[in-house]
């Protein structure tokens, strides 16, 4: 639950940081801006600003600013009917991302957020810099963590029903509440 001062000064912070990373914003595009907290209370921890540019029935293109050290809860992207679901590449545009996925354990740069060790099952950690991709398979466990700098980072999917994509911590609320 974020108050309306908390989601505007989130999204007018995360909207500076996608600009000065080069990419152009309409003023429409960033008061659409979806300011994830997740229902956490914590925004500055776990949480992230999303632009969506758009979103079909088969493709989708989101920019995402993330604060330092701010992390994207453990989540993935599950099958829905027929759809195996979405199908997600990762592209740094500013700043350092840890991003983590299934495989040996070799954390060193990120931090799990504090009292969360349950949330965050994976733990191979791949450094990514400006102009680094990865692209995510539907149904792999993923989270991701900006570095001390804060990132911006394009994601370009298949179709994206994110409200529907599971978390592991199921504490989350997808749809953030806002209140006066």
């Amino acid at each position: 639950m974020l108050t309306r001062r908390q989601y505007a000064e989130a999204r007018d912070r995360a909207a500076a940081m996608i600009r000065a990373a080069g990419v152009s914003l309409t003023e429409r595009e960033v008061a659409e801006m979806d300011v994830a907290d997740l229902g956490l209370g914590h925004l500055e921890v776990e949480g992230s600003c999303m632009v969506t540019f758009f979103n079909t029935q088969r493709v989708g293109a989101k920019v995402l600013a993330l604060f330092p050290n701010q992390t994207m809860p453990e989540h993935w992207h599950t099958a829905i009917g027929s759809d195996p679901g979405k199908e997600e590449t990762l592209r740094v545009i500013d700043g350092t991302l840890y991003l983590y996925v299934p495989g040996e354990a070799t954390v060193k740069e990120g931090r799990v957020p504090p009292g969360k060790d349950a949330c965050y099952t994976v733990r191979h950690e791949i450094v990514m810099h400006p102009t680094d991709q990865m692209t995510l398979q539907p149904g792999v466990r993923h989270w991701f963590q900006a570095g001390p700098a804060g990132a911006v980072l394009f994601s370009f999917s298949s179709s994206a029903n994110s409200p529907l994509d599971p978390f592991t911590d199921p504490t989350i609320v997808r749809v953030t509440r806002i209140v006066d």
